[in-house]
């Protein structure tokens, strides 16, 4: 069922339409090199193959699982014998582009930048971290997207009646809501719909065979059957690990608990680790609540505890609990924008001395160097507040956290102006 043209290819419609990119460029003759970057599925492969032939170029198909350098030393002879030769340019398609490592695609590149040959790497993990950057700046990124429910609907209704390269011949037919139920299972993936489609064929043709009824149906049952598994779209090392644990704490940001919980579950429910959830749920804690409600961070910790007491399943709604409660408390990133000033005083000023007066004596030596000499404690003064510097010479009277007035944080800004009033009056009177 893979599409021989532009005409048959289905979806796509950004890159594929009328007055759009690839139709420019093939219009013009024009084929550069090209990422073809995007889900499972959604037609990589046969894009690529489809661009190759509206070239007088050989096709060189090339998988970067099965095969290495060796390999692509063989392909480059061949493309130099062939331009040599015959005049040729020749098309290297490699497939899961981001399985190479560096050194692996520096041994193409440069037959890349001489025109050698075009190259159209297919991969589904982001390319700005898995291809190097001087063979990505050479390629144009074309970024295919998950197939839309009325594209599946199409692909799938023309897989079961076409004859020739189809199921057509077993004349079967969806029954009520199962080719609805396929395009939810396939999620987006022409592929794994049509493998489902073609193992939910052969059991009905299966069952007629045996006898057990005549119908050339494929009902949900079918369809369950043979997908045995309702898999969410997930890598969890890749780009849709990313963007989902991006929408998770951004959604937490915003205070929007329902928005929390969808990608929440989103995560879960397509394998993700919740150990790692909540290793991000206590981040967020320090990082987007801080101290404008303590207990957030107790709560993270608790809830860590809570999953490997009970483990799954039990542990997923202590995770929820969590998020819920990071999602409605008082928010705050003083802490996170404090550690920020404080790191680029520290890159700018260096290694500062500390004070004598906070340092420790505890030798007759280091007494005698004035180390810990002027320090005044505490707890010896009204209400134990005292006045005198903590920060290097340099940095005197320089103020790093700025607390906010939401949550306990609105208390702790009250009573660090109350101190400083009281210290400045202190000091007036001193003074006078």
């Amino acid at each position: 069922m893979r599409p021989q043209s532009l005409q048959d290819f289905i979806g796509q419609e950004k890159l594929l339409g009328k007055g759009r990119l690839l139709e420019s460029m093939l219009g013009a003759g024009i084929l550069p090199s090209l990422i073809l970057w995007g889900p499972p599925g959604t037609g990589k492969t046969t894009l690529a193959r489809i661009l190759a032939r509206s070239t007088a170029a050989d096709f060189v198909y090339f998988s970067a699982v099965l095969s290495g350098v060796k390999e692509v030393r063989k392909i480059v002879a061949q493309a130099e014998k062939l331009k040599a030769t015959e005049k040729r340019g020749t098309i290297f398609f490699i497939d899961e582009i981001h399985r190479f490592n560096k050194s692996q695609q520096d041994a193409f590149l440069p037959h890349v930048e001489n025109g050698l040959f075009t190259l159209i790497g297919a991969t589904t993990e982001n390319p700005s971290f898995q291809v190097i950057a001087p063979l990505l700046s050479r390629c144009k990124v074309l970024v295919l997207t998950p197939l839309s429910a009325e594209n599946l609907h199409t692909i799938l209704e023309r897989a079961l009646s076409d004859r020739d390269h189809g199921l057509g011949k077993h004349e079967l037919t969806f029954g009520d809501n199962s080719l609805e139920l396929l395009i939810a299972l396939a999620d987006g993936d022409a592929r794994k719909g049509l493998n489902t489609l073609e193992i939910a064929a052969t059991i009905v043709r299966h069952r007629i065979k045996n006898g057990a009824n005549d119908e050339k149906i494929i009902t949900q049952e079918d369809i369950r059957e043979a997908s045995q598994q309702t898999a969410l779209r997930y890598d969890k090392d890749g780009e849709e690990h990313y963007n989902l644990i991006s929408a998770l704490h951004k959604s937490l940001r915003d205070s929007d608990p329902d928005g929390s919980l969808y990608w929440l579950y989103r995560m879960l429910e397509s394998g993700e680790d919740p150990l790692y959830i909540c290793r991000r749920l206590i981040r967020f804690a320090s990082e987007d609540i801080g101290l404008a409600d303590p207990q957030a961070l107790i709560h993270t910790i608790s809830c860590r505890d809570a999953y490997h007491s009970l483990g799954l399943p039990e542990g997923r709604l202590a995770i929820a609990q969590a998020v819920v409660y990071l999602a409605t408390a008082p928010k705050s990133n003083s802490l996170y924008t404090t550690e920020k000033a404080v790191k680029q005083s520290i890159s700018r000023s260096g290694s500062l001395p500390v004070p004598l007066h906070l340092r420790n004596a505890p030798t007759k030596l280091m007494k005698k160097l004035d180390y810990g000499k002027g320090y005044r404690y505490a707890h010896d003064a009204t209400q134990a507040l005292v006045e005198q510097e903590h920060l290097p010479r340099e940095l005197k009277g320089e103020r790093f956290y700025s607390p906010t007035t939401r949550g306990y944080e609105a208390l702790i800004k009250d009573r660090l102006e109350k101190w400083r009033v009281i210290l400045q009056q202190r000091k007036n009177n001193a003074d006078t």
